[in-house]
């Protein structure tokens, strides 16, 4: 079963016109651990966020990766880091060859707080906390075989060393778009589909694209 893109709760009305009155101070996503037991020992993980250069990311994993001591690697990303997640593992899997592939698709917690751009003098400080569940990938590449009949298990590719540099050289330059122009986020089930990355997700995972409103407000400053 392929994954499915899911979209977030759009906010209410009421929300929308107040966000237009705050600013994000914070944003941070929950921590859990990988999705895959057994890990080899010194397995390397990437975490991918959203401004991370494709050059920078594979400099690092190609040069562990070539070690005989490591035998597997995760690359894991969440929310618009989902596509260079993706775009990673299969640059990897073309430079090097032979490995193995399981990919987990799961949702996180991503929680921003806002603050009120014009407090009123001597007032309340009123901040707006948001709670996203939003789409998040981990995918474990690995030189010794894994079990086939694992869910979301993909076997060894051919190696393609042209494809890979051609392709990290292109996700650099779309990423390098101007200062505050963000590229939006291709509904999972499309873009892991070009990719030819196979993703499965289980019932329970779906329907969890809701978006939680919480009016946190701080108590007057002290004279």
């Amino acid at each position: 079963m392929a994954a499915e893109g899911v979209e977030s709760t759009p906010m209410p009305p009421v929300v929308q016109s107040r966000m237009e009155n705050f600013r994000k101070v914070k944003t941070s996503v929950e921590d859990s651990p990988l999705p895959f037991p057994d890990l080899a020992p010194g397995v390397v993980e990437m975490k991918v966020k959203e401004g991370s250069k494709i050059r920078n990311l594979m400099g690092f994993a190609m040069a562990r990766m070539e070690l005989k001591g490591t035998r597997q690697i995760v690359f894991s990303g969440c929310g618009r880091a989902v596509t260079k997640t993706i775009t990673c593992v299969e640059i990897m899997k073309r430079k090097l060859g032979g490995l193995h592939q399981v990919t987990k698709v799961c949702y996180k917690t991503l929680m921003e707080v806002w603050e009120n751009k014009d407090p009123q003098p001597g007032g309340q400080v009123e901040k707006l906390t948001v709670h996203k569940n939003v789409p998040s990938i981990c995918i474990l590449l690995s030189k010794d075989p894994l079990d086939p009949s694992e869910m979301g298990y993909q076997p060894p590719e051919p190696r393609d060393g042209l494809w890979a540099s051609e392709g990290w050289i292109e996700e650099d330059r779309l990423s390098s778009s101007p200062k505050g122009v963000k590229r939006p986020l291709a509904p999972p089930h499309g873009e892991l589909a070009n990719k030819k990355t196979q993703v499965q997700v289980t019932e329970s995972q779906k329907g969890l694209g809701t978006v939680d409103w919480t009016i946190i407000t701080d108590s007057p400053p002290e004279n």
